[in-house]
């Protein structure tokens, strides 16, 4: 989860959670909306509204933005991408509002990635931190699936959608994509082919974390990184 740091400033404006009340706290996914309160906000209680997810409809779409684009269309991506993060890393993980909703999130080096079912539903979502000071290497994160679409192979196939974006906005035929692994999820990662850099642990948010790496080419092949 850790990017390179930036400059911290304040947090966009959504609906961020600290802590959820809902019907079913073992189902999180089963809520259509969570009465929310974003930590040191003024403003009190906010609704985390998103769809219910009942099912896995096939086929599933991928959209990508960069973090500072605008427009209707942008602005339901955007929004969809954060409830669904913040369903899984600060409803079910208890990562601080603050921490999982930051500054590099409205950058134009950023491109946030939505995964939906047929029917519209968010499933999945992650992002693509680009560096123009390292133009051949980038930075994945925030990879969030919701339980109803765990199991299915969908965390897999976003983390290939955005090895995808990474070569589409870096414009380059071959990068390394670094990222930062729970230990929980480790496994998963190195069956896509990622392997652990330098074997360090370090807590990020209360949770035990790995660097791990993989090179991508827009020719399909793949290798560790070096």
């Amino acid at each position: 989860r850790r990017p390179p740091p930036r400059p911290r400033r304040p947090p966009p404006a959504v609906s961020g959670i600290v802590g959820i009340m809902a019907d079913s706290p073992d189902d999180l996914s089963s809520r259509s909306t969570a009465w929310v309160s974003a930590e040191g906000a003024a403003s009190g209680l906010h609704a985390l509204e998103i769809r219910p997810a009942t099912a896995v409809r096939e086929p599933i779409g991928f959209a990508t933005a960069r973090g500072d684009e605008t427009g209707p269309e942008t602005d339901r991506l955007r929004t969809a991408v954060v409830d669904v993060r913040l369903e899984v890393f600060v409803g079910e993980q208890a990562v601080p509002f603050m921490l999982e909703i930051d500054a590099r999130d409205e950058e134009p080096t950023t491109i946030h990635l939505l995964a939906s079912g047929a029917d519209g539903t968010p499933l999945g979502a992650g992002r693509i931190l680009l560096e123009p000071e390292h133009p051949v290497r980038v930075h994945l994160g925030r990879l969030a699936v919701r339980r109803i679409a765990r199991g299915t192979g969908l965390g897999a196939h976003v983390v290939a959608a955005l090895e995808e974006a990474a070569l589409r906005y870096s414009g380059d035929p071959s990068v390394e994509v670094v990222l930062s692994a729970q230990e929980q999820a480790m496994g998963f990662y190195e069956r896509c082919g990622y392997r652990v850099l330098n074997g360090r642990r370090y807590l990020d948010a209360g949770i035990w974390h790995q660097d791990m790496a993989r090179t991508v080419s827009a020719t399909g092949s793949a290798g560790s990184a070096t």
